[in-house]
């Protein structure tokens, strides 16, 4: 596990602009379960998050249609709600950073890391605002 002043910061890039945190396995379930898009991502202290993932994400905020939530969890560091919130991704296995867009409390849009990783931000924004565009 990280330490909280580590990784305060990099969390701070996606609840400035407006993504809830999320902590507990409680708060996971009470996000997902809403009505309406929920688009979630699963943060963490790697490069391509601090690259690629977190500017995407902060970019798509800004699109013509967006969700009705966006939400987040930071891998090693709350572990709780990032176990629930993977359990959510499946069949998904696991990995950080990565993204999904869920309606109605089912996933219907997944970015992995493998797809982040090599990616541009700009990239990514753009898979993102698609889904964005389909969903929300």
């Amino acid at each position: 596990m990280y330490p909280p002043e580590l990784v305060a910061p990099m969390k701070e890039d996606l609840t400035t602009v407006g993504f809830q945190e999320l902590i507990t396995a409680e708060d996971v379930n009470q996000a997902i379960e809403k009505e309406g898009t929920t688009f979630v991502v699963i943060n963490s202290v790697c490069g391509c998050a601090a690259g690629n993932a977190r500017p995407a994400a902060i970019m798509s905020t800004q699109h013509s249609k967006t969700p009705n939530n966006f939400v987040t969890v930071f891998a090693g560091v709350d572990r709780e709600a990032v176990d629930q919130m993977r359990r959510f991704c499946l069949p998904y296995p696991p990995s950080s950073p990565c993204m999904g867009l869920f309606k109605d409390g089912k996933l219907v849009h997944f970015i992995e890391r493998h797809h982040i990783e090599g990616s541009t931000a700009e990239i990514i924004s753009e898979s993102i605002k698609a889904a964005f565009d389909e969903y929300c």
